[in-house]
């Protein structure tokens, strides 16, 4: 503890903002969404390996399975979450100027908008046999 007083408060103390009012919530999202891909990732690449050399009625049938199917939607609001995060960071760091730091940060997030969008309508069509 140091001994120079603060022009902060006890709450602001304990609520942990910084001048950008904030705080670690970005930090700590990232960070869950990472550690939540490992094990979606190792479950991807199991259903890849087992869909390997099959002919499309099967691998359809093994992604159409409910519990894989499931564990694909997971890792793809995940990762696209996480994508999200790691590439405002980018923005927020590289960009340079207001109008083109705003314009990539939206174009940041139509993008992963979008990529979702599509994976998850391929996983959903497939799984729902349409």
């Amino acid at each position: 503890m140091s001994l120079k007083p603060s022009m902060r408060t006890p709450l602001s103390r304990v609520r942990g903002l910084g001048s950008a009012h904030a705080g670690t919530d970005h930090f700590w999202v990232q960070r869950l969404t990472a550690l939540s891909n490992a094990p979606l990732i190792v479950i991807f690449v199991g259903v890849v390996i087992a869909t390997a050399g099959q002919d499309f009625a099967t691998a359809r049938a093994i992604v159409s399975h409910p519990a894989i199917a499931i564990c694909l939607l997971l890792l793809i609001v995940s990762v696209c979450v996480h994508m999200r995060l790691g590439l405002q960071i980018v923005i927020e760091d590289y960009v340079h100027g207001q109008a083109a730091k705003f314009a990539a940060t939206i174009a940041n997030l139509f993008f992963v908008f979008a990529v979702g969008a599509a994976l998850g309508f391929a996983v959903l069509k497939i799984s729902f046999g349409a």
